[in-house]
């Protein structure tokens, strides 16, 4: 479907629309914490693309980009993977852009920004 030196894309064996695409480095990376960054601005780049090419052929309403890490966030394929699924027409709900809205708690919020946001110790 489209390859560059970095990137490959082609569609996924379950997809869960019509156009399901998958878009992968050529070299090996488990993940977001061990691709280096020129891959994953590549793997964005080809993404881009990909996504005029839906537009064009499919029409779709949106689409979505998932990119999944770890065992803990359903990831079964162990090489860096973004997928990107066309919603077309009055397709079904895409499963992985719907989920109830519930209100956070600010402080909550907050105190784990400053977690993330703190030095490594």
């Amino acid at each position: 479907m489209y390859e560059d030196e970095q990137v490959l894309a082609f569609a996924d064996i379950n997809p869960i629309a019509e156009g399901h695409t998958l878009i992968i480095p050529k070299k090996h990376a488990e993940n977001i914490w061990e691709i280096p960054g020129e891959n994953l601005v590549a793997i964005h780049l080809a993404s881009q693309k990909v996504a005029h090419a839906m537009r064009a052929a499919l029409k779709p309403s949106g689409i979505g980009a998932l990119q999944l890490n770890g065992r803990g966030a359903n990831q079964m394929v162990m090489h860096y993977h973004l997928h990107l699924v066309p919603r077309i027409g009055h397709a079904p709900e895409l499963p992985i852009t719907a989920w109830d809205l519930k209100p956070g708690d600010i402080r909550a919020n907050e105190k784990t920004a400053r977690r993330i946001a703190a030095p490594p110790q």
